[in-house]
Formats: structure tokens, C-alpha cells, sequence
């Protein structure tokens, strides 16, 4: 059996901000320290977090006043922001500079008085902190072609944004409909996918030129660790989205002679090192290959109440 690693893959520079914050957090200020949602979309993540003493909540009010509370990597709505204020928290906000970027657009685009036409998987945590950013209503959400058809004609101005963890391939027929239907309509060209994204995807595509089975480590509500496993068997790969280690069984490899492996942007490189170790145990692996498509150098800096 052969062996061929997706790189890049694991943590994004999101990711590694939003971690860092809590640990920092954790250091500076003391235990507890609260959380509002997961962190990150990774179940190993929250759970060593917790053992160092982060407590996630879902409502503010959970919290006590005057505590310490950070804002997850997806972000949250203006309206939660508001909450934490009446309730006298000191916000930390850990949400990824790209998905604040969406944030600014979708107010730019509602200073000029656009129809705003929103890409993405409704009730994820991303989309609910867009969603949130104008009134309820001001942002059209839509997740298909179907949806498009459903917009109103007479927008005299338009303007759309996507969800970060979406493919150019999910979001490119949205968006030609969109143009077609709104010709002078306003919007990134390949809408708002991040950059980490789009290389954990494209690294994924070129391992299945090889591999006859994919691995994915990544949490089931994470989304960009679906889309890979998505991805793989599209390209006719069978294709696992797994937690871990503890996931795997023999029967899974029967017939397998390349196995490809990468993880979503939330997943710790440790357990693909341990799947790694499971697949050295457990078959005569001939070669372990890391196949990288480009290299990432990006570092977002940490929020001011934590610089030294």
C-alpha cells in the first residue's frame, strides 16, 4: 500500500488565530474563560481547550457579568455583539479577518442601497454572523440555481457574497445565473471562498489522481471538511470523512493500493499522524508521499487585548 499525503491541509491561519486567542486568553486573564460556540468545527480542538479551562456556551447569558467572553471563528451578528454589552462582558473577538471581510462588504453593499443575494449552507455559524450583520431580511440567502429563479426582477442594484468554506465548483452556475439575471450585478469574481480553502481543495483533486480511496479528518459540522470528502467522490474516489484514528477498520482498505489523506482547516495535524501509525500497524505501506501543490505563509495577528 501506498501513501499520499494533501499538503496543504490541517489548520488555516484562521484557525491557528482563533486557538491561539483562547490560549492566550487562558494565560492573560485566568480560568475560566468563555467561549460562544465552538471555537473551531473540531470536536479534539474544544475538548483540549476545555481541559485547559475554556467553557463554551452557546448563550451569553450563561456568563457571568463582567467575565471574559470570545467570539468564535465563524462569527457571530451585531445583535449578540449588543447582548454582550448589556450583560457586561468583555468581548474577545476571535472571528477569521476573512469572514470580517465579508462582514464589511455586506455593510458596504447596504450604504448603497443594494439587493444583497447571500451564498451558503443555511444555519451554519458563518452564515448566521453575515446574516446578522443587517437587519433581519436586508440579506437574500440562497444555496442553489433553484433559488435564484425565486429572486425578484426589479432589483435596480445588486450585489452578492459567498460563504468562506464553499468551492468555486458549488458556488460558479450560482453566480453565472446571478449575472445573467443581474447583469450589472456586484460581486468577487469567484465570490468570498478563502484562499485556505481553494489550496486544501485543489491539493485534494490532485491526490485523487492517484490515490483509489481518500481520507478526510475533519468533524461532521465542518463544513470545508465535507466538501473535501464531496470532492473526492466526485473525481470517483471512495471517500471517508473521519474523526480519527478510532473511525478506522481493515475492511474499509480492501482492494486499496493508494490511500490519499488530507484534513479540513479545523482538523490538529496529530491525528493524521496517528491514522498514519494505524495504517503502518495494519498494512505493508511501501511509501508515504507529501504531494504539495503550494506552499501558505499567511499569519493574521492576534486582537489588541492580547498583544504583549
Amino acid at each position: 500500500m501506498k501513501c499520499i499525503l494533501a499538503k496543504p491541509r490541517g489548520f488555516c491561519a484562521g484557525v491557528e488565530r482563533a486557538i491561539h486567542i483562547v490560549e492566550k486568553s487562558i494565560e492573560k486573564f485566568g480560568v475560566p474563560v468563555f467561549v460562544r460556540h465552538e471555537i473551531v468545527h473540531n470536536r479534539f480542538v474544544v475538548d483540549q481547550l476545555k481541559e485547559k479551562g475554556a467553557i463554551f456556551v452557546e448563550d451569553l447569558h450563561e456568563i457571568p457579568s463582567g467575565a471574559t467572553v470570545i467570539f468564535s471563528a465563524h462569527g457571530v451578528s451585531n445583535k449578540i455583539y449588543e447582548t454582550a454589552k448589556e450583560l457586561n462582558l468583555q468581548v474577545i473577538d476571535a472571528t477569521c479577518p476573512l469572514v470580517k471581510s465579508v462582514h464589511r462588504k455586506a455593510q458596504e453593499y447596504a450604504a448603497a442601497d443594494c439587493f444583497i443575494i447571500l451564498i451558503g449552507h443555511s444555519g451554519h455559524a458563518e452564515i448566521e454572523g453575515t446574516l446578522g450583520q443587517l437587519p433581519k431580511g436586508r440579506i437574500n440567502l440562497i444555496t442553489s440555481v433553484e433559488d435564484v429563479e425565486k429572486l425578484p426582477l426589479n432589483a435596480k442594484r445588486a450585489a452578492y457574497l459567498t460563504q468562506t468554506t464553499l468551492s468555486a465548483e458549488e458556488t460558479c452556475d450560482i453566480i453565472c445565473t446571478l449575472r445573467k439575471k443581474y447583469p450589472d450585478i456586484q460581486g468577487a469574481k469567484s465570490g468570498n471562498i478563502c484562499y485556505a480553502t481553494t489550496n486544501r481543495q485543489n491539493a485534494v483533486l490532485s491526490i485523487c489522481k492517484s490515490a483509489n480511496l481518500l481520507l478526510i479528518v475533519g468533524s461532521q459540522n465542518s463544513s470545508n471538511s465535507n466538501r473535501l470528502r464531496e470532492l473526492g467522490e466526485e473525481q470517483g474516489v471512495k471517500s471517508f470523512l473521519i474523526d480519527s484514528v478510532a473511525d478506522l477498520h481493515k475492511e474499509m482498505f480492501d482492494g486499496v493500493s493508494t490511500v490519499g489523506i488530507s484534513s479540513g482547516a479545523s482538523a490538529p495535524e496529530h491525528l493524521v499522524l496517528e491514522i498514519l501509525d494505524w495504517l503502518q500497524s495494519n498494512f505493508a505501506v511501501e511509501s508515504i508521499f507529501e504531494e504539495q501543490l503550494t506552499e501558505e505563509n499567511m499569519k493574521f495577528p492576534l486582537p489588541s487585548e492580547l498583544k504583549d
